[in-house]
């Protein structure tokens, strides 16, 4: 009999969490599990759902709007969300309820156990008191999350630093498991035509030998790119030619094209917004620059380690089980633009050392985060207890 596996996910754009999601969800095989996606909107509630959404429907996965679901805390749309999650584990019956991110943890957990289903599992994206905040906050989140955690029978950390510090947490030694994120084989675009390609999308000439540094990221406050533009500043008071390139979308695009145009950096640093599978342009990189406040364990690291590129990443928990500072890349202080400049320098002058760091990355990437693993772990996870039914989600 086959296990009823329902993901829940608050937001339904194209983070690190929806590809999680996505990614089990194709992966798990469809004669031992019947699967299907409840998410919300794109942030507030009510929005329309998103690009998870429509990757769902194309590989023939079943999903369900959660109306209610909001990014930001709010008491009505946190309730109203804990009425429709109650409604549809009622009437899925699932056998494991597989929760991703923070607002669906807690909701959809209370709701879970309220419906009496038998396995919940969350996965933790990262800490979310590791977030800038102040204090208050950060100690409200602290105790939101120590609750969600006991709500669940299983918690998936991601990175090593996060599943030590919260099996050390009151009644959550036996819970906490580490499954490190992974990915499948990636074609990417020719250097060539990756050049061509994110050129023309941003107007710019061609120059095959400028220095080009690449990010991928959701454009919010977590990102921290205001102090990779202030890097990039850095970098052409020194007079070093180059383009930095910051491919995605997001709440700040507006504030940091301000803040390019204030550093008069808009021939040099470019906005391409969102770029659908923007992973495939990695290789148009000499290196690749990751300046997060917070990560959980990002997957643009592992694209970027599939892609053979070189990375400046930040020096904080989510990156260490990826980038080992000098072997599989350099690590930088990301609340520090100075730094940030200082090491990549040293890195544009080096090509030897930029492929040595890329070889590196790429040896670890496909050794130690491979899809295959990941599915057969997460698996383990849903086993801990015996199907109960086996309906469709789709038969609604």
């Amino acid at each position: 009999m086959k296990r009823k596996v329902l993901f829940v996910i608050t937001k339904s754009n194209w983070g690190g969490a929806q590809r999680y999601v996505y990614n089990l969800a194709s992966s798990l095989p469809r004669e031992e599990f019947d699967v299907g996606v409840a998410l919300g909107g794109t942030g507030a509630a009510g929005s329309a759902a998103g690009q998870l959404q429509t990757e769902l429907t194309a590989a023939n996965i079943p999903s369900v709007v959660v109306r209610s679901f909001a990014r930001d805390v709010s008491l009505i749309s946190d309730v109203r969300a804990f009425f429709e999650l109650l409604r549809i584990y009622r009437r899925e019956r699932p056998d494991v309820v597989h929760l991703n991110s923070s607002k669906a943890g807690g909701v959809g957990a209370l709701a879970a156990r309220c419906a009496g289903v038998r396995n919940i599992v969350f996965t933790s994206h990262g800490l979310p008191y590791d977030e800038d905040r102040t204090l208050v906050a950060k100690a409200a989140i602290a105790c939101v999350t120590w609750l969600t955690f006991l709500l669940c029978h299983t918690v998936i950390t991601i990175s090593r630093d996060n599943y030590e510090r919260a099996r050390r947490l009151p009644f959550c030694t036996q819970k906490m498991v580490l499954i490190h994120n992974g990915l499948p084989s990636l074609t990417f675009e020719t250097r060539e035509r990756a050049r061509v390609s994110l050129a023309v999308r941003v107007g710019l000439a061609q120059d095959g030998n400028t220095f080009w540094i690449g990010t991928i990221a959701e454009l919010t406050r977590n990102k921290n790119l205001s102090v990779l533009i202030k890097a990039a500043q850095t970098l052409k008071h020194e007079g070093i030619h180059f383009h930095l390139f910051i491919i995605g979308s997001g709440e700040q695009r507006t504030r940091l094209a301000g803040e390019i145009t204030t550093a008069k950096l808009d021939d040099c640093v470019h906005l391409v917004g969102f770029v659908a599978d923007a992973y495939r342009y990695l290789k148009a990189f000499n290196l690749f620059a990751l300046t997060s406040i917070k990560e959980g364990l990002p997957y643009v690291l592992l694209e970027a380690g599939q892609a053979e590129v070189a990375v400046v990443a930040s020096n904080i928990p989510g990156t260490h089980d990826i980038i080992e500072d000098t072997r599989t890349g350099i690590l930088a202080d990301p609340r520090s633009a100075e730094n940030i400049a200082y090491k990549i320098v040293p890195l544009m002058h080096n090509p030897t050392l930029r492929h040595q760091l890329a070889k590196n990355l790429h040896e670890k990437v496909v050794t130690e985060f491979s899809m295959e693993r990941m599915v057969e772990e997460t698996k383990k996870a849903y086993r801990s207890y015996p199907p109960e039914n086996s309906l469709s989600i789709a038969s609604r």
